[in-house]
């Protein structure tokens, strides 16, 4: 793999991306549709700066176990000289109160990139574990593969801390703070920050998110266009459930 490609292969922190896992419902069985002006994860843009459009379908038991799959369009793949234009998520974890007023969610994520065919498969694995007290998140994940492309990669961690305010009327406000270690990689190694806000229109959600981070100019260039993919930026979404 070319060296360009191979620091550039991270995606990055996330605006009305992937759904809240989980969530207590009535119904076990949810949906998710939505677009976004332009798909971050930890901070880094996956559809190269462009909108994208993304969905899931979510299966949370009552017993605290839950599984899911979410999906959306990507451009980083093919810019990086393969071939997938979409980005498939399935996971699945176990989610209970460990003690009054803390919550515990453990889990598996599978990051699939279908014929993907870059010279590293961009095909990643993470265990994470996250507690919940209040309106605050701390949740680490762990990569048991390659990152995301990123050779010899493995044991890869991101830590961050997200909370949740409810400011009534449908509103939430969401701060978030997180760092990405990419093993043996120093430079493509930075921490993400974001400062989200929604508001919920009788079931259809609209979000904007001012997103950031101090990532490298040079290991988070888009091969195709040159372009910075972690500047700062206002990322609009929306999404309804059902």
């Amino acid at each position: 793999m070319k060296k360009l490609i191979s620091l550039f292969l991270i995606p990055a922190a996330l605006v009305v991306a992937r759904p809240a896992r989980a969530q207590e419902t009535t119904d076990p069985l949810s949906f998710n549709i939505g677009a976004v002006t332009e798909y971050r994860y930890r901070g880094i843009s996956q559809s190269r700066l462009k909108p994208a459009l993304q969905g899931g379908i979510d299966y949370a038991d009552s017993s605290g176990f839950y599984i899911g799959t979410w999906a959306s369009t990507i451009k980083w793949i093919k810019d990086a000289g393969g071939d997938a234009q979409v980005e498939i998520d399935i996971y699945g974890g176990y989610k209970t109160e460990v003690a009054k007023g803390l919550t515990l969610d453990v889990g598996l994520l599978q990051y699939y990139y279908p014929s993907n065919k870059l010279n590293l498969s961009a095909n990643t694995l993470e265990v994470y574990g996250a507690l919940t007290y209040g309106p605050v998140t701390a949740k680490y994940s762990q990569s048991t593969t390659n990152l995301f492309g990123f050779a010899d990669s493995k044991s890869s961690g991101y830590f961050d801390v997200t909370a949740n305010f409810d400011l009534g009327d449908g509103l939430t406000l969401s701060p978030h703070v997180g760092h990405q270690t990419v093993k043996r990689n120093s430079a493509a190694s930075y921490t993400d920050y974001s400062l989200t806000l929604a508001k919920d229109f009788s079931g259809l959600v609209l979000s904007g998110a001012i997103i950031g981070t101090d990532a490298s100019k040079t290991a988070y260039a888009s091969p195709a266009k040159g372009k910075f993919l972690g500047k700062t930026s206002l990322v609009l979404g929306l999404k309804k459930p059902f």
